[in-house]
């Protein structure tokens, strides 16, 4: 009985001191941000068709561009800032994942290109680049296997 009374105590202790996320007003924070990190990119899409580019060469400057841009704000420490404001809005589109592997080279630049920049680099980002591959390679595995069972019908 009195482990449980502790239990009740220390839940009701939790709900007190903890603060009430307001979650709308974040969900709208992160629609807003991430609308225009995406409207940013839809224009820069844009302008490369307009210079003439194939789509598939427009899709990749803009990604190349949108990288750069979210590097060079975690540089600055703009993005950081941007992130606390809009959250998710910020993490999910191609900027965030910029983001995830620029913070830890510049956080650790200081131990040095090979121990610092080199080992910390992928800390966020190797696992989403290690596991991308990897499910990529089965899939492709997995398709091979089902086409060439379709070529022998």
């Amino acid at each position: 009985m009195g482990k449980e009374l502790s239990k009740e105590k220390y839940s009701e202790m939790v709900k007190k001191s903890s603060p009430n996320s307001p979650i709308i007003t974040n969900c709208i924070k992160a629609f807003i941000v991430g609308g225009i990190i995406c409207c940013l990119g839809q224009l820069i899409n844009n302008i490369c068709k307009n210079y003439g580019f194939s789509t598939e060469e427009s899709s990749t400057y803009t990604s190349m561009i949108l990288i750069l841009i979210a590097s060079i704000l975690t540089g600055l420490g703009l993005y950081s800032k941007i992130g606390k404001f809009a959250g998710a809005g910020s993490i999910v589109p191609i900027t965030g994942f910029s983001n995830s592997v620029t913070a830890p080279a510049i956080e650790f630049k200081k131990e040095g290109f090979i121990l610092g920049l080199g080992a910390k680099i992928f800390i966020v980002a190797g696992p989403v680049i290690l596991y991308g591959t990897l499910t990529s390679v089965i899939v492709g595995i997995i398709y091979y296997i089902c086409i060439s069972l379709w070529k022998r019908r």
